[in-house]
């Protein structure tokens, strides 16, 4: 056979690049087939909230906090004790939670959930110039603390994909907006605020007032014009309020209708004895449904969101707004049997 009629071998370092290439490619495509049944498979294991769900109940709620201060066999000892066992939201605020503590704090909410075996709620509340900034909440941070404060919430909801994760963004936001005549820059502020914390098994649920405040035409108009529909969950109506939960699945059911078909959570904290009409610390006032009881095909479910036992502000007799209250933990759990 002549020379160049022989079959040519190819040089080892050619032979290698080769093996090399080929490992990396299958490799890679190995990677990206991982990547995509794990997205696939968290995608699965993301539902929304629902009937039956159960949150945590924070060890550092203010009702946890405030029990080792208060003696032992009193009724303000057993409301509290019974309260902050109770499935509640906790809420962030930077005068509690600032910029330097915020990513500690969710740390330990998220090691709670999955210690606990529960989903987490979570209030965010601080946004720039809150309650109009002259109501018995007000506070907030400036523009830039704010997305720095979000953008740390949002880091931290989104290493937790294996966590549902319900989040209540800026509670009267936008139903105060139109009193307190900043609604573009609410609006501007909480379309940054959902793309910062939107992340997998996220939820998240915009302010949506409640029946007897803003009429729900008004109230669908302030939620549309945020433009993330696409992104929220939906709304969440009665937060912090006392109306009855079947005025408020009604309000959710036109909101939702209004709005594309949003959904909605309520807020069932403080309800058990509906309205008399007041707003801050009215007298006479009850627990009402524990979390998870209700839900339909707007309503993901009912969650205690206003912990039961903090103050609306210095009203009827109340300390400051967020403040322990005893003697309200005692009378909103007139009804039920403690220890």
């Amino acid at each position: 056979m002549r020379p160049e009629s022989q079959p040519k071998i190819l040089p080892g370092w050619a032979i290698a690049t080769i093996v090399g290439v080929g490992v990396l490619l299958v490799a890679s495509i190995a990677a990206t087939v991982w990547m995509f049944l794990n997205h696939w498979v968290r995608d699965l294991t993301a539902t929304a909230p629902a009937v039956g769900t159960t949150i945590i109940a924070p060890e550092e709620s203010k009702a946890a906090l405030a029990l080792p201060d208060l003696p032992e066999g009193t009724d303000e000892s057993a409301a509290t004790a019974y309260l902050a066992a109770q499935p509640t939201a906790y809420w962030l605020t930077p005068e509690i939670d600032p910029v330097s503590e915020i990513g500690a704090r969710m740390t330990n909410l998220l090691n709670e959930a999955r210690t606990q075996g529960r989903a987490l709620a979570i209030v965010v509340y601080g946004l720039p110039e809150r309650d109009c900034s002259a109501g018995l909440s007000a506070g907030g941070l400036d523009d830039a603390a704010y997305a720095e404060w979000t953008q740390i919430i949002g880091d931290a909801l989104h290493s937790a994909p294996d966590i549902q994760k319900t989040v209540i963004l800026e509670p009267d936001s936008l139903a105060l907006a139109p009193e307190c005549g900043n609604l573009a820059d609410r609006t501007t502020q909480l379309r940054d605020a959902i793309a910062r914390l939107a992340s997998t098994n996220t939820w998240i649920y915009v302010d949506g007032g409640h029946s007897t405040w803003l009429p729900a035409s008004q109230m669908a108009e302030l939620i549309n014009g945020i433009g993330m529909n696409d992104v929220i969950r939906g709304f969440a109506t009665n937060v912090s309020n006392y109306n009855d939960t079947a005025l408020e699945f009604d309000y959710a059911h036109q909101l939702s209708g209004l709005t594309g078909g949003l959904h909605a959570i309520v807020d069932t904290s403080r309800n058990g004895a509906g309205s008399n009409g007041e707003w801050c610390n009215p007298p006479g006032r009850l627990i009402g449904a524990p979390g998870g009881t209700y839900g339909d095909d707007v309503v993901d479910t009912n969650l205690w969101i206003k912990p039961p036992g903090e103050s609306d502000g210095t009203c009827n007799g109340g300390p400051v707004a967020g403040a322990w209250w005893p003697q309200s933990a005692v009378e909103l759990t007139r009804n039920v049997t403690l220890p």
